[in-house]
């Protein structure tokens, strides 16, 4: 995963700013997920240790259709684990909100969803994509594709518990050579889903190499529900791709939101955002973090805003010693001083100074998977 989003930093500080586009854009047009209406066909991908409400809320603001929270343990859920249970927790405009949930018993799993919907979720997904050992050893996550029976009854469960849809995000497979993508589409649909996230790696290929959406195709044919594509979709260009070549009905944004929601509106209008100074990614990153406060607390709010900030900042004129500064920071609002400061001095800069530097892809820590 690292690697990863070392090659998506890389590709956006290099991109060139996309074209506008002409005449019917098709990821700006509603469609239903269930009885659920969604504005636009660009969906927040849920992120493990990432999602939670403060990045839901600004995915929704800055143009997602949907926001889908991090993976929530259902057996946590069950025993009434305080951190887990807030992992739940919506914010009033972040709606329509999904909330991800993780587990093998089906049981736990309905549980867990009636929580979910109790706490404001809109729509519930089963996480069957997570590919981290520590996940599937347990038997969860992409795991389950390798017990479809105990897979296609957790759906099953899900879908007579709550009044909302239940979807699935599933991988290709544990493995390409035991993979069934089509089969494993077919059961979840008969049990009830009433939409696919469908990322086409298998969980043992991690993120190596490049998504094949034709596997989404795959499944996109063999269903009636809509397929919603997952993986290495970063600009308006790929995502229209998948859409009018692959049959998805959408699409799910992951790392290449991460440092760029304005993503979420360039894919969802086909057109890119206005020019950002650095004041406006500093302004962005204030806001951003008054809400990481209010949903974590200031302690873990600081180490969580510490993944964040190289994010923000290919294609700015940021020194290392200013980034590496911020992530050492003890407090927000000492980081924020910094960034303020930052985005002074950039705005009184004509030319850069030698300490000034285009930003490098930053060591960036591994991120786990939903």
């Amino acid at each position: 995963m690292r690697k990863g989003m070392r090659t998506v930093l890389s590709e956006r500080a290099a991109a060139p700013r996309a074209a506008h586009t002409d005449g019917a854009w098709p990821l700006a047009e509603p469609f239903l997920i269930g009885d659920l209406r969604l504005e636009n066909r660009v969906v927040q991908a849920p992120l493990a240790g990432i999602a939670n409400w403060a990045f839901r809320r600004q995915s929704r603001r800055h143009g997602a259709g949907l926001a889908v929270s991090e993976m929530v343990a259902s057996l946590g859920v069950r025993h009434g684990n305080r951190r887990t249970v807030g992992m739940l927790a919506t914010a009033p405009d972040e709606h329509p909100v999904g909330i991800q949930l993780f587990g093998t018993d089906p049981d736990a799993m309905a549980e867990a969803a009636c929580a979910a919907v109790d706490a404001g979720a809109d729509m519930v997904d089963v996480n069957m994509g997570c590919p981290v050992p520590k996940v599937c050893k347990t038997g969860a996550g992409a795991a389950l594709l390798d017990d479809l029976d105990r897979a296609e009854r957790i759906v099953a469960a899900m879908v007579r518990a709550v009044p909302v849809p239940v979807t699935v995000k599933m991988r290709r497979g544990t493995t390409p050579a035991t993979a069934d993508p089509v089969g494993a589409a077919r059961r979840f649909e008969d049990a009830g889903a009433a939409a696919l996230f469908v990322h086409p790696r298998a969980a043992s290929e991690e993120y190596a190499g490049r998504a094949d959406h034709r596997v989404t195709a795959e499944v996109a044919d063999a269903v009636a529900v809509p397929v919603i594509a997952s993986g290495d979709i970063r600009s308006a260009e790929e995502a229209r791709q998948v859409v009018d070549r692959h049959g998805a009905a959408a699409v799910a944004i992951g790392r290449a939101a991460l440092g760029n929601p304005w993503a979420f509106g360039e894919i969802a209008a086909g057109r890119p955002a206005p020019e950002r100074t650095l004041a406006d990614v500093v302004a962005e990153i204030a806001t951003f973090a008054g809400d990481a406060r209010a949903a974590l607390g200031d302690q873990r709010a600081c180490a969580y805003l510490r993944k964040f900030y190289g994010w923000y900042f290919p294609g700015q004129r940021v020194a290392a010693g200013d980034r590496d500064a911020l992530l050492i920071a003890p407090t927000i609002d000492e980081a924020l001083e910094r960034l303020a400061a930052l985005a002074a001095r950039d705005a009184t800069q004509l030319q850069p100074s030698p300490g000034l530097v285009q930003h490098p892809v930053p060591h960036t820590a591994a991120l786990p998977c939903s």
